[in-house]
C-alpha cells in the first residue's frame, strides 16, 4: 500500500477505500467481543433499525488490541505527521430488515467533557449523557473518520455515497441544493476493509434491501487540542505511537 497516495487521496477527494485492513479472524473477534457486550442504557441504542454503541472503548475495552492492529496504526502513522488520538468511536449495525437512511450531511460535532461558552464553539447539544459542539473549522479539517466493515457492503445494505471533493467547500448549508449528486460515488467496502474519510465530505446512505445486516466500526482520530477547558470526550492515545 502507497501510504502517500492514500494521504493525497484522503486530502483531495474527501475519502479513500482499503481492502484488507483486517484479517477473517480479527473480524470474527471484533463481532465476538460486541456480541458478549454487557448493555449500557445510556451507551447501546436499539431499534428495529438499527444497534449502536457509544463510547466503545469504555464500554468494551477488550476491542483496543484487535482494532489498533498493526496495520492500521501504519497507516495513522502515515496521515498524520504528528502524535494522532482517538476522539471518538462507535459500533453500528443496520440489520437485515432496517428501513433507516440518512440524507446527505456532513459530520459537524465533536464529542466533549463539559459544556463551556466559547466564541467559536457552536451549535451544543446534550444527549444521552453527554456533550457535543461544533467546533471551529481547522478542528474539523484535522479529523479522520475511520470506518471497520464487519460485513460485505454495497448500495443494497447501506453503504455510504459520497460526492468526492466536497470536503473543500467549508461548512455546507445542506438544505440548500449547492452540489452536483451527478459526482456521486458510492462506496462498496469488504468484509476486513475500511473506509477512510474527512467529516466535512458530504455522505449519504439508503435503506437496506437485500435482507443483509451492515455492521461498521466508526472511529475517528485527530492531532489537534481543543480551546481550554474544553477536552475531548473519548481522549485516548494508542499504543506504540
Amino acid at each position: 500500500m502507497n501510504i502517500h497516495h492514500l494521504s493525497h487521496t484522503l486530502e483531495t477527494q474527501g475519502y479513500y477505500i482499503l481492502d484488507n485492513v483486517y484479517s477473517t479472524t480479527e473480524i470474527q473477534q471484533i463481532a465476538t467481543c460486541v456480541e458478549k457486550a454487557t448493555q449500557h442504557e445510556e451507551d447501546f441504542l436499539k431499534t428495529k433499525d438499527v444497534f449502536a454503541i457509544r463510547q466503545l472503548l469504555k464500554n468494551i475495552p477488550k476491542l483496543e488490541g484487535v482494532l489498533f492492529n498493526e496495520n492500521l496504526k501504519s497507516l495513522l502513522s502515515g496521515i498524520y505527521k504528528s502524535p494522532y488520538f482517538l476522539t471518538k468511536a462507535i459500533y453500528f449495525n443496520k440489520p437485515a430488515k432496517s428501513n433507516w437512511f440518512v440524507p446527505y450531511h456532513q459530520d459537524l460535532s465533536i464529542s466533549v467533557t463539559q459544556k463551556k461558552e466559547l466564541k467559536a464553539y457552536i451549535n451544543w447539544t446534550y444527549k444521552k449523557g453527554q456533550y457535543g459542539v461544533q467546533p471551529p473549522l481547522d478542528i474539523l479539517k484535522s479529523i479522520t473518520t475511520i470506518r471497520i466493515h464487519l460485513d460485505d457492503t454495497n448500495l443494497h445494505n447501506g453503504a455510504l455515497k459520497v460526492i468526492p471533493t466536497s470536503h473543500t467547500k467549508g461548512i455546507i448549508r445542506t438544505d440548500q441544493k449547492n452540489w452536483d449528486t451527478d459526482t456521486e460515488k458510492i462506496c462498496d467496502v469488504k468484509k476486513g476493509g475500511v473506509m477512510f474519510m474527512k467529516p466535512l465530505t458530504l455522505h449519504a446512505s439508503s435503506r437496506t434491501t437485500n435482507g443483509k445486516q451492515r455492521r461498521v466500526i466508526h472511529l475517528e482520530f485527530s492531532h489537534q487540542k481543543l480551546e481550554t477547558p474544553l477536552e475531548w470526550l473519548e481522549y485516548h492515545r494508542l499504543n506504540s505511537i
